[in-house]
């Protein structure tokens, strides 16, 4: 399916730093597509994490029939905001208003892209986050850091890809630079969603506990969740952030085009009703469900 996309489009937020930029991905065809709401990593590079990231994703799900937003958000390196700007480095609080943002929004985005004009599903939304995007995403979906909920009723359903973990098994950098992860409550985070994973996923710059802290919210939130583990998967699943990225240490085609496959599976599943995730199958990896 051919897709289009709009970038930049701008959002004046009062009290925000600087404007919330935004890139539209979607088909140039068909009705009451779903939304899917990227919420980026961070990353070394200045743009990849940014609304010019995770093409992979992006291409993908538009071509899918989706209609994606990726918003830039201020922890972005490509915004170079001052070190004591207010939330820094992280923004974990500005980063989920910013989803809630683009969502109070669609009539101004409609106007700025008149191709999607009778063409979304404004009830049909799923947020999906990569690794500080997955943080993002969990806030979205009922999960609580210190003691604040950001959680967005609107949103139906999530994926959260290489995700943050609890609290009490964070290294000693992470306690030292991003103290706010020591209060991840995961108790109420009730929207579904698809954790994935990866078993050589170790993140020693952020937690003491392995690959398994990254399936953290698979086993601490409840409601509905589904667990994708990846074989030798490590943090950029083979490269889901950019086409040739640098950053990605465990480089696989194969394995993003195994991300993609499942991950629209699961959102269609959860945001059109079909059959797709329960039709699943995976040879270089394993799924868990519960409910």
């Amino acid at each position: 399916m051919t897709v289009f996309t709009v970038s930049p489009v701008v959002l004046d937020v009062p009290g925000r730093p600087v404007d919330l930029q935004l890139k539209v991905s979607a088909p140039t065809e068909g009705t009451g597509l779903p939304i899917l709401l990227l919420s980026h990593g961070q990353g070394y590079s200045n743009h990849l994490s940014s609304l010019n990231g995770y093409a992979p994703l992006a291409n993908h799900w538009a071509e899918q029939g989706f209609v994606v937003l990726q918003p830039t958000h201020l922890s972005s390196r490509s915004l170079k905001l001052p070190e004591d700007t207010p939330g820094a480095p992280l923004f974990w609080r500005s980063r989920a208003e910013d989803v809630s943002h683009v969502l109070d929004r669609l009539d101004e985005i409609e106007k700025a892209v008149p191709q999607l004009q009778n063409r979304w599903d404004r009830t049909k939304i799923a947020v999906v986050g990569h690794s500080m995007g997955g943080h993002t995403a969990s806030l979205l979906l009922g999960m609580r850091t210190e003691g604040v909920s950001l959680k967005d009723e609107r949103i139906r359903a999530g994926v959260l890809l290489g995700a943050t973990g609890r609290g009490d098994a964070v290294s000693d950098y992470v306690r030292e630079h991003y103290p706010f992860m020591l209060t991840t409550d995961f108790s109420e985070m009730s929207t579904p969603a698809l954790v994935v994973a990866g078993d050589a996923d170790a993140s020693e710059h952020l937690t003491t506990a392995g690959p398994d802290w990254h399936a953290d919210p698979y086993h601490l939130a409840p409601g509905q969740k589904d667990l994708l583990t990846l074989f030798g998967a490590e943090h950029g699943f083979g490269g889901v952030s950019g086409y040739d990225v640098a950053e990605t240490t465990d480089e696989s085609p194969e394995r993003v085009a195994t991300v993609l496959r499942l991950t629209t599976a699961y959102l269609r599943s959860q945001l059109l009703g079909t059959n797709d995730w329960q039709e699943v199958q995976i040879t270089d990896g394993r799924v868990e469900s519960k409910s």
